[in-house]
């Protein structure tokens, strides 16, 4: 098969807070997490991925609606059985720092991350990969060790973004701060809470309508909202819900609602007693009121979840209910052995979406004699506690509340990372450190065929098990909120909880 060319601006940015009034050729944006990281291929939140699409490009990507599109790549052809992928190469683009973009710098970059040495959160994206081959200075072919339907896909994940091979010599490690990419920004400064980038007028596309875009992570929702009504914000991805009425009201700013594909989940550590009993995880699920968990950390902008994966997710089925029924929570608490309950604590990061849904969390499960403590972190905090430990015996985590969303468009990214039983950090996202051999069965035959009739097989048979088992409490998919001002124009949310600023422009 082939994708053909297409030029389409991939709207990519992201932008915060300066103090102060923004000028009219900056934007600035407001995050509600800081920046975990500079490397794309190494960092695990959505919002620093979805940060670094101003300076990086893949070679493929997705536009708003989350459709495949072509970047640093101009098409693709596979063979029939998905092993084999060449793939035609832009020509003419260069690096913020001069070098050429090239089949040898996709080669670097792809050997790089692919290595399992190197030990990148998001090598998973490529570990399929036996060899990438240059081609000719303008193509290159990846051969796979099975077939793979989801390669192009993973491929245009943010994490697998490209990376100038002169600054990977030059800063090694030192990469995640001195980032150079290809984008419509160059990397600037980044100190404490703030991202700065400015205008690429050598764009390979044509410059940029904003000369700068400023991005700031601000946790608490109310101080978000603020910036924006006073200006020092022009756009809030993400936008707390429970304050929408307020920017409604106000006829120079513009609320927008959409869907996601971005599931909200409580992982329970199935190496920690007492989750490694499955009643007390389904006796979890039981217990927490998934309706009321929608109407108030979301303002009723969710929908309870059905299955491991959201409904508007490829291979999505309908794997079952967990109704909320205190009474059943209590007898299968009883038949493990926990009749009077026990403490466990809770992790999260420490924004005022993630505070108020911990708290809610503890208020339901109190009602079965769960006592649990809430435990906020900061996004680095929570980055180098949960995601980077040494190995899986080092984990302290016993709960941890987030969410996950497939940006590859992908069923594979939204059930791989998080539930094959070799997944757990710190090679990759599996914090309910769950394992059951028929679950990995279903989805590394999921991975090993590239027939959609065979890989919507596997799927439904590992979103069934995945449930029964669960490994998590299961909670819901929320829609996405954002505000902006009026007078921005070219800024978008992506459905897992990403947003393209590349076009952003002003209208005065």
């Amino acid at each position: 098969m082939t994708l053909k060319s297409l030029l389409l601006s991939s709207a990519l940015g992201v932008a915060m807070l300066v103090p102060g009034l923004a000028s009219a050729k900056d934007l600035t944006v407001a995050i509600q997490n800081n920046l975990t990281g500079l490397d794309p291929t190494n960092v695990n939140d959505t919002l620093s991925q979805t940060s670094l699409r101003l300076i990086y490009q893949g070679l493929f990507g997705f536009d708003k609606d989350m459709k495949l599109v072509p970047l640093l790549a101009e098409s693709y052809e596979s063979n029939a059985d998905a092993t084999e992928f060449t793939i035609k190469l832009r020509e003419g683009v260069k690096f913020h720092d001069g070098t050429d973009f090239n089949a040898e710098a996709v080669k670097i970059n792809l050997d790089r991350l692919r290595n399992p040495d190197n030990n990148l959160s998001r090598r998973s994206l490529v570990s399929m990969i036996n060899m990438v081959e240059v081609v000719d200075d303008l193509t290159v072919r990846l051969v796979l060790d099975a077939p793979f339907g989801a390669m192009i896909a993973s491929l245009a994940h943010p994490g697998a973004m490209i990376i100038s091979p002169a600054a990977l010599e030059k800063y090694g490690d030192e990469i995640n701060r001195h980032p150079v990419g290809t984008g419509a920004f160059v990397f600037d400064n980044w100190a404490a809470d703030t991202l700065t980038v400015t205008r690429n007028d050598d764009y390979w596309k044509g410059p940029a309508k904003v000369d700068r875009v400023v991005i700031r992570s601000v946790p608490e929702s109310g101080a978000r909202m603020a910036m924006l009504q006073t200006g020092e914000a022009q756009f809030v991805p993400n936008f707390p819900p429970e304050l929408m009425q307020v920017i409604e009201k106000n006829p120079d700013l513009k609320v927008d609602i959409s869907p996601s594909i971005v599931e909200y989940y409580v992982a329970m550590n199935n190496n920690k007693e007492p989750f490694g009993n499955q009643k007390v995880r389904q006796a979890l699920n039981h217990a927490v009121d998934k309706d009321a968990f929608c109407q108030i950390v979301f303002s009723g902008l969710c929908s309870p979840a059905d299955s491991i994966i959201p409904k508007d997710l490829s291979f999505h089925v309908t794997a079952g209910e967990y109704e909320f029924d205190l009474e059943r929570a209590r007898e299968l608490m009883a038949e493990a052995g926990y009749a009077d309950g026990f403490e466990t604590e809770i992790w999260a990061n420490s924004n005022t979406e993630s505070l108020r849904a911990m708290q809610f969390l503890q208020q339901q499960l109190a009602q079965i004699n769960v006592d649990v403590n809430v435990v906020p972190l900061e996004a680095g905090v929570a980055a180098q506690r949960i995601w980077s430990i040494e190995s899986a015996e080092d984990a302290e985590v016993q709960m941890y509340y987030g969410g996950w969303s497939s940006s590859t468009g992908d069923a594979d990214w939204g059930i791989r990372p998080l539930l094959l039983g070799e997944n757990a950090p710190p090679s990759m996202f599996n914090v309910a450190y769950y394992a059951d051999e028929e679950l990995d069965a279903a989805i590394t035959g999921a991975i090993g065929t590239a027939d959609p009739t065979e890989r919507a097989k596997y799927y439904e048979t590992a979103q069934k098990l995945a449930w029964d088992g669960a490994p998590w409490i299961f909670l819901g998919v929320a829609d996405l909120v954002a505000a902006q001002t009026a007078d921005v124009t070219g800024v978008h949310m992506l459905p897992d909880r990403g947003f393209l600023l590349e076009d952003a422009a002003f209208t005065e």
